[in-house]
């Protein structure tokens, strides 16, 4: 059973009351050593195949006041939410809404975002074939996408992440090429761009490998 520790905050914090949620240390190493495979690091773990609960079991959550709007009616609320996934050490947070539940949802929808976005999986170029999640982000005028893939998924989709990560993982492979990762993706380098270029997260992960290999920013 998860177990809940009740701390006060130091002055410097306000004094604000903190709950701090700490998953079952036996929990963590069965979440670390499964549903993934891979290397036992950071690369290789396939975190966004995780069930919530199974993803939830791998943070720290903390909950805290956030200053709410109002001007001088401001209220403050215990409902913001901070999850640490400890594997990693991605932080994400939801502090918007008076909802404890509603911002423990949004913290968990960003650190799948995040995950999407920071963690790497090494693949195999030499018949490199894309997985079921990056095909259903593909546009449709891709000459090997599954035709029973569906219609292409977009941003707002909860899916888009998991096609994200294996869409980052070929360009790191292809080391920010645009054309080496279209001719796996058999698309044109410019329908590949259009697709890069349709997420700024995206679009800001690319842009910086690319940097740090002397390549052009995407436009």
């Amino acid at each position: 059973m998860a177990r809940t520790v009740i701390r006060w905050a130091p002055p410097s914090l306000g004094g604000a009351l903190r709950f701090r949620w700490r998953a079952p240390a036996a929990a963590i190493k069965a979440f670390s050593a499964g549903s993934g495979g891979g290397d036992g690091g950071v690369h290789g773990k396939n975190y966004l195949r995780l069930s919530d609960e199974e993803l939830m079991g791998q943070c720290e959550m903390d909950t805290f006041k956030s200053s709410g709007p109002g001007g001088q009616h401001r209220n403050k609320r215990e409902s913001a939410v901070r999850l640490s996934h400890l594997p990693t050490g991605i932080i994400a947070q939801a502090v918007e809404d008076r909802s404890q539940h509603k911002n423990r949802a949004s913290a968990l929808a960003r650190l799948r975002e995040l995950l999407a976005l920071k963690v790497r999986r090494e693949i195999d170029l030499d018949g490199y074939e894309p997985p079921p999640e990056l095909m259903q982000i593909l546009p449709a005028k891709s000459t090997i996408r599954d035709p029973n893939a569906g219609p292409q998924i977009g941003p707002n989709n909860p899916k888009f992440a998991a096609g994200v990560q294996a869409l980052l993982d070929l360009i790191y492979a292809v080391e920010g090429s645009v054309l080496d990762a279209a001719k796996k993706l058999g698309l044109s380098t410019g329908a590949l761009s259009r697709l890069l270029l349709s997420d700024d997260s995206l679009r800001m992960a690319v842009n910086e490998l690319r940097a740090a290999k002397g390549l052009k920013p995407l436009r």
